[in-house]
């Protein structure tokens, strides 16, 4: 009878170096993680050349000095020897006996504050009414709410001053009214606040219609069922899941408010109606460059108050939803 050789033991995976274990194979899991770290990277790449290495070279030209032969800024690029010369002009400027900046950002405040809120009292019938009524239009309207993102905001404000001068379309329609013809360009601030809320608020309009349209109708059908009306079954069901699009909408219409200074320099152009982004302008030019600069970087740093804010409402929406 012939021998057989005895079964060979069962592959084994290879032992782990450091106690003996066997080896384990990368997770799933971790092979998407690195995808998406790879997928990120170009990305990331990008925004470090054209947003952190700007920033330094803003930060080293706001801390830098200034020649006096040429009355040039220069940049100072090691923090050792940055000077805080012009960080203590701005701040005199904002807040000292003399200051002239702290009226003109008390006026950005109030400006973009009445014209965020115009926007949104504008801006949340209309895209409830596409998100909910539209029907078979909504795709018409929705081209209708893309449509002024095709056209520049140069090219919609200096329509806008068609449409308001001595003898434009909307002092034609007020004299055939009997209401006269008022002075839009004459350097007033609500003229102003109207041309923020004309120039920004289509990107609020398209915020809120896409988070309005993600509401389930039925929650809105389980409201009506349960005995509320239209305006309670709004304020109680449709208003409070609308709340993330609504602090969504706003940052993305007041960050920007609060840095133009084109609406302003061309509606207006007075001095009585500058905002904190005219201010700015005004002072890149040399030789004031690095108060410029500074007065950049505290707006800045102001506008990260808001956007941290969103992000932590986002993750706490995000973690009672799951």
């Amino acid at each position: 009878m012939a021998l057989q050789a005895p079964p060979e033991p069962p592959a084994t995976a290879p032992a782990d170096r450091a106690g003996g274990r066997p080896g384990r194979t990368p997770k799933p899991h971790q092979a998407n993680k690195l995808f998406w770290v790879l997928l990120a990277a170009p990305g990331m790449i990008w925004l470090a050349i054209l947003f952190v290495i700007p920033f330094y070279a803003m930060l080293a030209i706001g801390e830098g000095k200034l020649d006096i032969a040429t009355e040039t800024p220069v940049a100072v690029y090691n923090p050792l020897n940055w000077s805080s010369a012009n960080l203590t002009n701005v701040l005199r400027d904002l807040f000292g006996a003399g200051a002239f900046a702290g009226a003109i950002a008390w006026r950005t405040i109030w400006y973009v504050a009445l014209a965020s809120i115009l926007s949104l009292v504008i801006a949340y019938p209309a895209a409830y009414f596409v998100a909910r009524f539209a029907g078979r239009r909504k795709g018409f309207f929705l081209l209708l709410l893309i449509a002024p993102f095709w056209i520049s905001y140069m090219m919609r404000m200096l329509a806008w001053i068609d449409l308001l001068q001595t003898n434009g379309y909307l002092n034609k329609v007020l004299s055939f009214v009997g209401l006269g013809s008022p002075d839009w360009l004459g350097g007033h601030y609500y003229t102003v606040i109207l041309g923020l809320v004309y120039g920004y608020i289509p990107y609020l309009i398209l915020v809120l219609y896409a988070g309005l349209d993600r509401i389930d109708p039925t929650l809105i059908e389980a409201g009506r069922d349960l005995g509320l009306g239209r305006l309670r079954t709004f304020v109680r069901v449709t208003l409070p899941l609308s709340r993330q699009p609504i602090l969504t909408g706003m940052l993305i219409t007041v960050l920007p408010m609060l840095g133009d200074y084109y609406t302003n320099q061309l509606l207006s152009g007075a001095r009585d109606t500058s905002m904190i982004g005219n201010l700015i302008q005004g002072q890149l030019s040399i030789p004031s460059a690095g108060q410029g600069a500074i007065l950049s970087l505290i707006v800045l740093l102001v506008l990260l108050a808001p956007m941290i804010y969103y992000v932590a409402a986002t993750n706490r929406s995000s973690r009672a939803a799951s």
